[in-house]
């Protein structure tokens, strides 16, 4: 096969050397031709055509010139373009070598009764730092199977439902062929080794063994960053080191990824972020940056801090992060700062006048959730457009007069004050109980005293309990305590 490309490769070549030749001979001819006078006009065409008849001079000299320029161009032309034959014909022999090998492996695996591959069952949290434990999204251990390549279910008997895997690390570049498959070859030279001079690349346990199909990674870090390699990326590979049977199982591999240093981690998002982060933890506001700054001198330093205002007065949050922050920019931040998980607070602000049976009830920032009207709880499906217009601006003045506001542990707690509250019955009960205890209180403060033993003793303390929050929140005269 050699011999033939190379004979068929050189022909090409060959031919490409003449057709140099003729054209450097017809440069050479052309300005001889035009330096000879012309035929006069009363020339007769039998004198144009005898003068046009080469001599055998001018043929002989003609032979010379070509040869004289072969002599010139065969060395230099020759080697540079048996090295580009050589080079294309190394490129077919490898490609040809690797069909081979992947429809040899195709054969053999259609000749048993079903084709094997290792998967990852989820997908890598990023990013990934060295020194940090390699986990899955949530936070959960990254689990390898077997499954059957042709069913995708997993296999759970047989010798290679128990298989040892070993995981190791890829170049982030390597995807194997169109179909997504490879030769054993092919993943093994794409193993990345640490750099000279340094610790292993992956540190921990980077061995497994499958139970009924599945195993669970255990606790390994890269020690490295990605930079140097010639992608900038990685990726985690999966391969059966025992435990197959001598059969075919095919490598897995993540997708590709990049591995930052630690020191990265300390400036990294969080998702989904908290109340409590600082502000500069949401997507496209960076630390100390310009944005940060903005939010900083408007005392909007926490995510609480962002969503309230996010809440209360979205155009005013808009204004601040000004212009430099684009739409999408804008829309990446918020949808960021939603994802962050609310604790289950309810607050209540009822304005001055309405004898404190309607007011507005809101969550921890400041989102409208509800309206009390005449001491029941409507949520916000139930209200009309005007009338959650008006409960959003109750909610903006609750803000601005907080020590008026009360808060409950949960949104249960709140339904369960607004049914004492027109519970008739129930007052008379806890205020025939306090009677009975002979309670002689001459003070607000002695009052909460007494109120305190007595729900440690009565067996109803949690009605009651119910009824006292009631109690404090309808005293008059004294300064007002805030329920729990």
């Amino acid at each position: 096969m050699n011999l033939i490309v190379s004979r068929h490769r050189y022909r090409l070549a060959f031919g490409v050397f003449l057709l140099l030749e003729l054209v450097v001979v017809m440069s050479q001819k052309r300005p001889q031709e035009d330096g000879k006078a012309r035929p006069s006009e009363g020339n007769s065409p039998d004198q144009d055509k005898r003068r046009r008849v080469p001599t055998l001079r001018n043929v002989v000299q003609e032979v010379m010139k070509l040869q004289s320029v072969q002599h010139l161009l065969e060395p230099v032309l020759e080697p540079l373009i048996r090295r580009v034959v050589k080079e294309e014909v190394e490129l077919a022999l490898r490609k040809h070598l690797n069909n081979m090998k992947r429809n040899g492996g195709k054969e053999v695996n259609s000749s048993e009764s079903r084709s094997l591959q290792l998967q990852f069952l989820n997908n890598l949290s990023l990013p990934v730092f060295t020194g940090a434990r390699i986990e899955a999204e949530d936070c959960s251990t990254i689990k390898v199977a077997i499954v059957d390549a042709l069913t995708g279910q997993i296999v759970t008997s047989g010798p290679e439902s128990s298989a040892k895997v070993e995981v190791v690390v890829l170049e982030g570049d390597f995807d194997g062929d169109e179909e997504d498959n490879w030769a054993v070859e092919e993943f093994n030279n794409n193993i990345v080794k640490e750099r000279e001079g340094k610790k292993p690349l992956l540190t921990g346990d980077s061995f497994l063994t499958l139970t009924e199909g599945i195993g669970l990674v255990g606790e390994i870090s890269f020690t490295d960053n990605s930079s140097w390699t010639r992608c900038r990326r990685f990726r985690l590979g999966a391969r059966v080191v025992d435990g197959s049977g001598g059969t075919r199982v095919r490598e897995a591999k993540t997708e590709s990824f990049i591995v930052r240093d630690h020191r990265g981690e300390l400036y990294k998002k969080h998702h989904p972020p908290s109340l409590s982060d600082e502000v500069w933890r949401l997507e496209k506001i960076g630390k100390d940056g310009a944005f940060h700054k903005r939010l900083s001198r408007e005392n909007i330093n926490t995510v609480k801090d962002f969503l309230t205002m996010l809440c209360i007065n979205p155009p005013r949050l808009r204004h601040i992060l000004g212009t430099g922050m684009s739409a999408k920019m804008w829309e990446i931040t918020v949808e960021h700062a939603r994802t962050c998980v609310l604790d289950k607070r309810r607050h209540v602000y009822c304005p001055p006048g309405s004898q404190q049976k309607s007011g507005v009830i809101f969550n921890v920032v400041g989102q409208l959730t509800g309206l009390l009207s005449e001491c029941q709880y409507l949520t916000t499906d139930k209200l009309s457009e005007t009338e959650k217009i008006e409960a959003q601006n109750l909610v903006i003045s609750a803000f601005e007069h907080w020590a008026e506001v009360i808060s409950f542990d949960d949104e249960a707690s709140l339904i369960n004050i607004s049914q004492t509250f027109g519970d008739e019955d129930h007052l008379g009960y806890f205020d025939g109980d306090l009677h009975s205890q002979g309670l002689g209180l001459e003070s607000q403060a002695d009052l909460q005293t007494a109120v305190d033993g007595f729900l440690v003793q009565r067996t109803v303390a949690d009605p009651a309990k119910t009824r006292w929050t009631k109690v404090q929140w309808e005293i008059v005269g004294g300064s007002q305590v805030l329920p729990y």
